[in-house]
């Protein structure tokens, strides 16, 4: 189960416009996986999202390039077959139509940053 808020809703509590501890923007619910669109604009979106233990988000794939940094806990990430382990403070970039795969085998947080450019294939 996810959840997600828009940057409408974000918007609402103002937080865009304060500073904020990132790490606190989502926090974790039971069973579930939480997104919250911190900025959309035409080029890119920023996601903060948590990851319950044992919650998994597989089999996916975007048309642009992606920025994953944990920002709380450990994180496995598969990217086309291979494992990587992500620590607390790391990032990785996701190529464009790359297979990937998020599995939380202890709860962790991210930021996601997607960059639009001209889709590559």
């Amino acid at each position: 189960m996810a959840a997600d808020t828009t940057e409408n809703s974000f918007k609402k509590k103002e937080w865009g416009t304060q500073s904020h501890i990132i790490v606190e923007i989502v926090e974790y619910v039971p069973d579930s996986i939480v997104s919250r669109t911190i900025i959309t604009k035409q080029n890119g979106k920023v996601i903060v999202s948590s990851f319950d233990e044992g919650e998994k988000l597989c089999e996916k794939t975007t048309n642009y390039d992606t920025y994953v940094q944990i920002i709380d806990g450990e994180a496995n990430i598969t990217i086309d077959k291979v494992d990587h382990e992500l620590k607390l403070g790391e990032g990785i970039i996701i190529p464009a139509y790359s297979l990937h795969c998020f599995k939380a085998d202890q709860q962790f947080k991210m930021i996601t940053t997607v960059i639009r450019g001209v889709a590559q294939k």
